[in-house]
């Protein structure tokens, strides 16, 4: 059997709940509001991402792969679990812990962040598949992609921040700028790379950022 990158990643964001679940099981969580709140809120984004994957998929992660680097993808993804790590279980970490106590208006900037990059992320990746699928061969430049040419990666961004946020630890903020620096920003550099073909790209690149706004 060939393996895609899809294949690893979505079995990982769908077991992750799961995971969740467990340890709450385990560690006697249920009373645990924040705990709660991670799951709904990593536990969601497993759900939307594997139903994207089986109507809108990323062609980028369509490509056959190899058993070792898909390994390697779930290795990379398992660090996101270090939140609930820290969350539900006894390994709080403190010593790269920002905040005993979140308070009500710290988790409301969570929950705004996290639904802030849902809308980004899904609408999109939404954009893009059907926009290629009737305009396959052309550079995308309007609406989710006027102003930023990576609005999905900026949405992922925000998502995996509103509740790494939640554990109020360095360590998962740490966990998710090592992703960006070793494979988001890489995969936007060969994404450049390959819209350069087109002769309008030049002028696109000038008027937009690469994932933040007005930023970079």
């Amino acid at each position: 059997m060939r393996f895609k990158q899809k294949h690893f990643i979505d079995f990982h964001k769908g077991i992750t709940p799961l995971f969740i679940v467990m340890l709450l099981t385990f560690f006697q969580q249920w009373d645990n509001l924040i705990a709660l709140m991670y799951l709904a809120f990593h536990g969601t984004y497993g759900i939307l991402w594997i139903t994207k994957s089986r109507i809108y998929p990323d062609k980028q992660w369509e490509s056959i792969t190899s058993i070792a680097y898909g390994l390697f993808i779930w290795m990379g993804l398992s660090l996101y679990w270090i939140s609930p790590i820290i969350i539900i279980t006894n390994c709080k970490f403190e010593y790269f812990s920002y905040l005993h106590e979140p308070s009500n208006i710290y988790i409301m900037c969570c929950i705004i962040i996290y639904v802030l990059g849902v809308f980004l992320h899904f609408t999109s990746d939404m954009q893009k598949y059907v926009y290629l699928k009737l305009n396959p061969g052309k550079l995308i430049t309007t609406e989710m992609f006027s102003k930023v040419r990576n609005t999905n990666y900026l949405g992922e961004f925000f998502i995996y921040l509103g509740f790494s946020m939640l554990a109020c630890n360095y360590l998962p903020l740490i966990a998710l700028l090592l992703f960006m620096i070793l494979i988001w920003l890489p995969n936007m550099q060969k994404k450049d790379k390959s819209l350069s073909k087109y002769s309008s790209f030049k002028d696109y690149k000038k008027t937009t950022s690469k994932i933040f706004p007005f930023i970079y």
